[in-house]
């Protein structure tokens, strides 16, 4: 049976672990100690690092899990990736028999320009294209590549577990409640997250159908949504892009 763990690293990154009783699977390992530890106590063989996307706190155990195991490692092929062994883009298909994981890959850049997500076993690992009631930063990217991005991921089937990188949900559940203050399925993702991290336990996984139903920069075609980014930017705002532009700019100083 397939299990999903998160390895809490550095302040507020998760670094996820598919597993069974023998073979794991690293999503981001961003500090390889942190991982190590995990599956020396867990007696897990590491057969695969997957990486999202190039920045260290996603990828910098690479190197010592490799040499450590010998296992392969995949990334986006735009990126340069420590010991990178399988470059991946839109349309490839990563089989792991071991853990009965077959995933696929997303093109889904913006925050970075080669950022890509897996999806496989109704789940979606999407590093920091997608958070819990948010979306990363623009740096490399433009708005429209990170609008048409999340577009993408909005649309999988709403049963999909969202494993994003970082706990940010209560953060971004308050920014959401200033943009729609009035979405009664926030207050209650609220009061749920909260209980959760004085629990000192994960809000995440998410779904798709949560994130469509709180998540702003999911819903910029929602009137209200779309209403209070103009009225946040003091302009007219003529299309969804322009509503995610003015939101994502409105979230970088809140």
């Amino acid at each position: 049976m397939l299990f999903i763990e998160p390895i809490p690293a550095f302040r507020d990154n998760y670094i996820w672990v598919a597993r069974n009783n023998q073979y794991a699977a690293a999503i981001d390992p961003g500090d390889a100690s942190a991982v190590l530890d995990y599956l020396d106590g867990e007696k897990l063989e590491l057969i695969a690092i997957f990486n999202t996307h190039h920045h260290s706190d996603h990828v910098d155990g690479n190197l010592e899990l490799q040499t450590r195991f010998s296992c392969p490692i995949y990334g986006p092929e735009n990126e340069s990736i420590p010991g990178k062994t399988h470059s991946l883009a839109e349309g490839s298909r990563v089989d792991l028999p071991e853990l009965g994981l077959k995933l696929d890959v997303f093109d889904i850049p913006g925050h970075t320009s080669g950022h890509i997500a897996y999806h496989g076993n109704d789940m979606l690992f999407c590093g920091d294209t997608l958070f819990g009631c948010g979306c990363g930063r623009v740096f490399e990217g433009t708005m429209a590549e990170m609008f048409a991005s999340l577009e993408r991921l909005s649309g999988l089937p709403e049963a999909t577990l969202v494993y994003c990188a970082h706990e940010y949900t209560l953060c971004n559940i308050r920014f959401a409640l200033d943009v729609e203050p009035d979405n009664p399925e926030l207050a209650a993702r609220q009061a749920g997250a909260t209980r959760l991290r004085n629990k000192d336990m994960p809000t995440l996984p998410s779904t798709i159908g949560l994130e469509r139903k709180t998540n702003p920069f999911l819903r910029c075609a929602i009137p209200a949504v779309a209403a209070m980014a103009a009225k946040h930017a003091m302009a007219k705002l003529d299309s969804p892009l322009d509503v995610f532009t003015a939101l994502r700019i409105w979230r970088n100083t809140f």
